[in-house]
């Protein structure tokens, strides 16, 4: 006959000695859920029924005949109370609301995920537009951004280039993050820590850019001709171009 769990042989004293391997062993006891029916050991409960109410102490017997005339469990609840106390519920109901409230709030719950951005002290304008591009996009989605720059050879002789890198850096992002943590050296690399802005805070919509041309609306174009009428000169969208404030 096979055993499940692989054995192991050790001597002792010139003797063989079998032992199985468990490997459950070490891990200390499964997680084990609520008593209930047979499996309560109390010989006296406080019984609450299907609707809430309590329905006084009872032996464990009775406990069990007045759920099983409702065709529903008795489910210790509080083993620690004196005397313990059991409810009359529906357990295999119970279970399934308790597992599906537990998926519900797992996919509420936001994985904040951390990229991570490597730039060098003498990287490109371009190249580092691009980089910041791509770390706005991480940061509009939600995770943080880490921000690694490393000095090698000569470079180490110049560090200001790298503070002054990572300013450029943090300037761009702005209106997709924050830095959580300034630069700062962490052995031979300066790292810097960006998060998400909060959504109160971030910008609504797209600015138009300078010079566009715009299409007034019916109204606006009936009160710019009456401003031009009276020589008034200040009234907004005369010249037909968008400007920023």
């Amino acid at each position: 006959m096979t055993t499940r769990y692989a054995k192991k042989t050790s001597k002792k004293g010139g003797a063989e000695i079998a032992r199985q391997h468990n490997p459950r062993q070490g891990r200390g006891p499964a997680p084990k859920s609520n008593p209930i029916n047979d499996e309560i050991r109390a010989s006296q409960l406080r019984v609450i029924d299907d609707d809430g109410e309590q329905a006084g102490i009872m032996l464990l017997e009775t406990a069990l005949q007045f759920a099983d005339s409702r065709n529903l469990d008795l489910v210790l609840i509080s083993p620690n109370a004196n005397p313990p106390v059991a409810r009359v519920m529906d357990y295999g109901k119970y279970r399934y609301e308790q597992q599906k409230r537990e998926k519900e709030a797992k996919k509420k719950q936001k994985i904040i995920h951390v990229k991570e951005v490597r730039l060098s002290p003498s990287i490109e304008t371009h190249d580092l537009f691009v980089k910041a591009s791509h770390a706005s996009k991480f940061l509009d989605e939600g995770d943080k951004v880490k921000v690694s720059l490393r000095f090698r050879g000569r470079e180490r002789g110049r560090t200001q280039k790298g503070f002054e890198v990572m300013e450029r850096f943090a300037e761009k992002v702005k209106d997709s993050g924050i830095p959580e943590k300034k630069a700062a050296f962490e052995g031979r690399n300066l790292v810097m820590i960006l998060a998400p802005l909060p959504e109160k805070e971030k910008r609504v919509g797209v600015k138009p850019k300078a010079g566009a041309e715009t299409v007034p609306a019916p109204e606006a174009d009936a009160e710019n001709a009456k401003s031009v009428g009276n020589g008034n000169d200040s009234a907004a969208g005369i010249d037909g171009t968008a400007t920023e404030v």
